[in-house]
């Protein structure tokens, strides 16, 4: 009985290493995956680029030389390209930015995201049609067209603009021109310290064979918008990516 006992003891401790030796791998490769993110998607955004500067709207119905609504533009450019790492064929279905969250808001104003403008003209034109309420998406397509919300399906472009609304009129009979950039916030007396803000948002890649989610935050406007009246950043940074449920 007692060299059963010791044998039974023996396998007991034998399955308890075992499921420890287990559990461990699963939470290495877990907590790896956790840091480091999927390495090998069959795509990658390869950059962000973030363009801040001011503009003024014109008021349709005005009798002043110059009447604007003035918006703190943040026009955000992804770059999203083959990753060369992976071995996988796919196509891209969709790219979708959503869960749009104000990490710190600004003094003034309010924080407003809008999608390009699909009219002849400008790439944005800030009004209540272009307004993003909950997400926006793009669908793959055998070219990157922002106007259409199309990318690419083997890698291109996508934007979206943040802005901040109701800064203020810039109501003017003297100036012959004006400029639309930082200078307008001037004339109406803010300063970059109250339109500093950050935000955070998903950028979600739907490929056909799977979903991959990263959370990037951002602080706007950029660095340099007070000297230079318009500024902008590029970022390279190592993003992280999940498998993310279709």
């Amino acid at each position: 009985m007692g060299d059963y006992r010791k044998s039974e003891i023996i396998k007991a401790s034998i399955a308890i290493l075992i499921i420890i030796i287990a559990v461990f791998i699963v939470f290495t490769f877990g907590y790896k995956n956790l840091i480091e993110g999927e390495r090998k998607m069959p795509f990658k955004l390869s950059k962000v680029t973030v363009v801040s500067t001011v503009e003024g709207e014109e008021n349709k119905d005005k009798d002043e030389k110059w009447n604007l609504n003035i918006f703190q533009n943040n026009d955000v450019y992804f770059s999203i390209e083959k990753n060369e790492e992976s071995d996988k064929e796919d196509i891209i279905q969709t790219v979708v930015i959503q869960n749009v969250k104000v990490e710190k808001s600004p003094k003034l104003g309010k924080i407003v995201t809008f999608m390009p403008n699909s009219s002849e003209g400008r790439l944005f034109n800030n009004s209540e049609e272009t307004l993003v309420e909950e997400k926006l998406t793009y669908r793959g397509s055998s070219k990157s067209d922002s106007k259409t919300l199309e990318i690419a399906n083997q890698g291109g472009t996508a934007v979206v603009r943040f802005s901040i609304a109701d800064l203020g009129k810039y109501i003017s009979n003297e100036d012959e021109e004006i400029r639309h950039d930082f200078s307008l916030l001037e004339k109406i007396g803010v300063n970059k310290e109250q339109v500093d803000f950050e935000l955070s948002f998903d950028l979600v890649i739907n490929l056909k064979e799977e979903s991959y989610v990263t959370t990037i935050k951002l602080n706007l406007p950029c660095e340099g918008i007070e000297e230079k009246g318009t500024s902008s950043i590029e970022l390279n940074d190592n993003f992280i990516f999940r498998k993310s449920k279709k």
